[in-house]
């Protein structure tokens, strides 16, 4: 079972902002579960926050901006990029700028202050986690920019680069584990190429950049003029350049812009608000399309409150039906559970197949056969009925009543054929016998009913 993790303690750091160039000071705290991650501004009145999410995703012209109401903060992604390393869920981030201060260019400085800080799990608190089923992408046919995500064990990503650059040559970088984040992408830096710059200066950004904080790349010559009219125009010292290359500083890795661009994506990929299982392949990525397939993703998700668990028919189960009835006093034709595929500490996950045997369809109705929608309530209670028996001391003893259903939902009809997924999560502790449970119930990875209940543990005469 996953656990939803936050900061052990807090910590702050200070730097200048690559757009704005003001000193900026960033602090960052733990958060209790299901808080997320969000951004608060200290500077302006009533410190309004934000959550860290694409939907808020205003601009990404070189960086990320969130903006909700007037307030808006940018140049997020290296901080986000060092906190989905860490798989921190929930974290209060502080900031007194219109923006992150840049530090390096790189993720490293935050990932190693958070490691620092320490990462703690949040007790019987489950993280909810991204599950990619089918293939998810999203292209920009003007720029050839593509960026996908396909169903894998675990998260991992590819990029390729390319610049039509006859300093840097095309680049490609895989990373097949997040463990592996901090040794092999967080000290990536930003970048931009020379002839970027004066477009860039008359948009009013990157007023703190220098080469202490970016790769600067000189692929087409310019005369020496316009070069000191650059470095006056951005208040750094002059640079004789006679050939082309990087100028004041060596590459930490050969595919250094290629690890970078890894480091945004995953930064904003983030702003799903989940951790993702699944393998992302991106080409010529950039802050618009990394963010664009974020709030793809984000408008699927609030289609469907809660992805369906994975079923897969070939894993035993953990409990066949003789078990449960073992647990349960339900018998023929009321046993509306034939096996629990996955018990948490606060989460069951039971499967009912759908026959066109069922004694209820001999009525309900016999030329249009729909399983009842209290039937579907009723297997929800009998598999929360499981989850709850399984905390306590033999539960053969034991039954589970209804107390009280709130909030049922109706969605889509169960027809013979279908096989129902049942998840039911308990939304507080078990009090003096009492246990309140949120279940879902879905066919084909669909909601098709959903109720909220409360039920009383009773020990059998």
């Amino acid at each position: 079972m996953l656990l939803q993790k936050t900061l052990n303690s807090s910590f702050e750091l200070k730097g200048k902002g690559l757009h704005t160039g003001l000193e900026i000071h960033i602090k960052f705290h733990p958060a209790e579960a299901n808080h997320g991650i969000r951004i608060k501004r200290v500077d302006l009145e009533g410190q309004p926050d934000i959550p860290a999410l694409a939907d808020y995703v205003n601009s990404t012209v070189r960086g990320t901006i969130l903006k909700r109401g007037n307030m808006q903060v940018g140049t997020i992604e290296h901080a986000m990029s060092a906190l989905y390393a860490h798989e921190i869920d929930n974290c209060l981030i502080e900031v007194d700028a219109p923006e992150f201060p840049i530090l390096d260019g790189s993720a490293g400085p935050y990932y190693r202050a958070i490691a620092e800080a320490g990462v703690k799990e949040l007790e019987k608190m489950e993280k909810d986690v991204y599950i990619v089923r089918q293939k998810v992408e999203f292209s920009d046919e003007e720029s050839g920019a593509k960026i996908m995500i396909l169903p894998d064990d675990e998260f991992s990503i590819d990029v390729y680069v390319d610049y039509n650059s006859p300093v840097v040559a095309p680049q490609y970088a895989a990373l097949d584990s997040l463990k592996d984040f901090g040794k092999e992408i967080a000290d990536a830096r930003t970048f931009v190429f020379v002839r970027e710059i004066a477009p860039l200066l008359g948009m009013n950004l990157i007023k703190g950049g220098d080469l202490e904080n970016a790769i600067v790349i000189y692929d087409q010559e310019m005369p020496q003029e316009e070069l000191n009219k650059l470095a006056e125009l951005m208040d750094q010292p002059k640079v004789e350049v006679d050939e082309l290359g990087i100028i004041g500083t060596e590459l930490k890795f050969n595919n250094e812009l290629a690890r970078h661009k890894m480091l945004d994506v995953i930064g904003d990929l983030a702003l799903i608000g989940k951790q993702i299982q699944g393998k992302v392949i991106a080409k010529y990525p950039g802050h618009k399309i990394n963010t664009a397939l974020a709030k793809q993703i984000r408008k699927e998700l609030k289609k469907q409150e809660v992805q369906a668990p994975i079923y897969d028919e070939t894993v035993p189960p953990i409990l066949d039906t003789v078990a449960i009835r073992q647990k349960l006093p339900h018998r023929w034709p009321i046993q509306m559970v034939d096996k629990i595929i996955d018990i948490r500490e606060r989460t069951i996950v039971g499967v009912k197949n759908i026959t066109a045997n069922e004694t209820i369809f001999m009525g309900h109705f016999p030329e249009e056969p729909v399983m009842p929608g209290v039937l579907l309530v009723e297997a929800m209670a009998q598999t929360g009925g499981l989850l709850v028996l399984s905390k306590i001391e033999d539960p053969e003893l034991y039954s589970t009543y209804f107390l009280k259903i709130d909030n049922v939902k109706f969605r889509q009809k169960v027809v013979p054929g279908d096989t129902v997924v049942f998840q039911v999560t308990l939304l507080d502790e078990i009090r003096r016998g009492v246990a309140t449970m949120r279940g879902y119930a879905f066919v084909g990875g669909v909601i098709t009913t959903e109720a909220e209940f409360m039920a009383q543990i009773v020990k059998n005469k």
